[in-house]
């Protein structure tokens, strides 16, 4: 079985052929098809050098991606590069080999119209197919409707999904438990201690709890909620939250609505947490929750010297560098969520609009550009990622390692707004960063339910 999850079903040798999107969402993407043959076609290394230069967020994946293919290559002839060259992956013996395909002229018989690049590719693997009978040919891709299209041809096609950890993202975590009648009627030992002021329970469960992992919470309905800090088979290390304090948390003159809301600003405001993840529907709270703790903790207590803004923005790439100003002005229209939560915090002083020039003239807050943080990094920093789920697992990566000593970085995202042509809720970012940090003990994640913005905004989510 390969890393993408297939397992050949002969002796057959297969031979993937990578799209352009494929390159882009993982530059490293050769290195995961173990013992095979990859393909990459010569139409698609003319698209990742049209895209290479500039500052839209593509280009340095397209030049990693570049950069790997060389030195994959490195000095082998035109005949070798033709026929493939081993994939060196580390110190181990090379696996699998990488090839280009040249473009060649049409034929008359050619199914598709040559004037897109798909169609190249597509009508140049049909030719590979016929020209090689005893090899699997099959083009790997983000593109559906280049699947749809390379089916329709006869071809085999796929998703690129070595980095998707889930098919189905109802099987994610919540980040809490939430359990019906009372959470004890569940255990049958239970050890308690106090240590410093705080409750601790260490119980044994007459089953196992479902999924539990280190920094969850359980929640049930008769008022106890638990913060998970260890697992082990049938027992669990649970911290007593005491629900009264919570609920009564307040960050720069924000109270949370409900046990959800006050989960994610206990995490937001606990300096031992180093990344929090807050997902939920339009309404559910995310950004003001994290723009009242930014404050709190950079004006009240000096926790972190600023705050970083950033977002994934369908078409920002592009048009950022035709907005005029300094890049902080280019970015304001994009962040105009974190300007209105401001609003949304300020709303009952006098002038409201005063109050909130005055806020942005004093908090050390920054709107930066995914292209600017790269290379970088933040020390002492509240680094906030908005519409997360626009980004790629690499991307996640690339953003979140840029955070320094003393930092913290919160990611906000929802699944159902994905904007991005060439991702799914399954293949998001968003997704694999939860999936990959459930274990993480610096890390929380909460899914935060959905508290209607208004009457008319309740009424449209349900009847429109």
């Amino acid at each position: 079985m390969d890393d993408q999850g297939r397992t050949p079903s002969s002796d057959q040798p297969i031979l993937y052929v990578l799209d352009t999107n494929v390159l882009i969402h993982d530059p490293n993407a050769l290195l995961n098809f173990e013992e095979h043959h990859v393909a990459i076609p010569m139409t698609v290394l003319e698209e990742l050098d049209k895209l290479k230069d500039g500052k839209h967020t593509v280009a340095a994946e397209c030049r990693q991606a570049i950069r790997l293919i060389d030195k994959t290559l490195g000095d082998a002839t035109p005949a070798q590069v033709e026929r493939g060259v081993p994939i060196q992956r580390g110190k181990g013996d090379p696996k699998g080999k990488l090839s280009i395909l040249m473009n060649k002229h049409g034929r008359a018989e050619d199914p598709l119209p040559s004037h897109l690049a798909d169609n190249v590719i597509i009508n140049q693997l049909l030719a590979l197919k016929e020209k090689t009978p005893g090899t699997s040919v099959i083009l790997v891709t983000k593109d559906i409707n280049m699947r749809l299209k390379a089916r329709a041809c006869g071809l085999e096609a796929e998703d690129y999904s070595t980095d998707q950890l889930v098919d189905d993202v109802s099987l994610l975590s919540n980040g809490y438990h939430s359990v019906s009648g009372s959470f004890w009627d569940r255990v049958c030992k239970v050890d308690t201690r106090q240590d410093h002021g705080r409750t601790w329970h260490r119980v044994q469960l007459t089953e196992q709890f479902p999924n539990a992992h280190i920094n969850e919470f359980i929640v049930d309905e008769q008022g106890f909620v638990g913060w998970i800090k260890g697992v082990r088979a049938d027992e669990l290390l649970i911290l007593d939250m005491h629900q009264e304090p919570l609920l009564h948390q307040e960050a720069w003159g924000l109270k949370p609505r409900d046990v959800y809301q006050a989960l994610a600003l206990f995490a937001l405001l606990d300096p031992d947490i180093h990344l929090v993840n807050l997902t939920g529907a339009a309404g559910s709270g995310k950004t003001i929750l994290a723009l009242a703790a930014a404050i709190e903790q950079t004006m009240v207590t000096k926790r972190y010297r600023r705050i970083i803004a950033t977002r994934s923005v369908q078409g920002l790439d592009q048009e950022i560098g035709f907005l005029p100003g300094t890049e902080a002005e280019k970015m304001e229209p994009w962040l105009g969520a974190i300007t209105d939560n401001l609003e949304a915090l300020h709303m009952d002083d006098e002038s409201t609009h005063g109050s909130v020039d005055y806020i942005l003239s004093k908090v050390p807050l920054q709107f930066k550009s995914l292209n600017y943080i790269r290379g970088r990094s933040f020390q002492q920093s509240l680094i906030l990622i908005d519409e997360c789920q626009n980004l790629t697992p690499h991307q996640i990566k690339t953003i979140i390692t840029r955070a320094g000593s003393g930092s913290k970085v919160v990611c906000l995202g929802n699944l159902a707004q994905i904007d991005t042509p060439y991702l799914s809720a399954t293949s998001s970012g968003l997704t694999y960063m939860t999936e990959r940090f459930k274990d993480f003990p610096n890390g929380v994640h909460i899914t935060l339910q959905g508290v209607p913005r208004s009457v008319l905004a309740e009424y449209a989510e349900s009847h429109l």
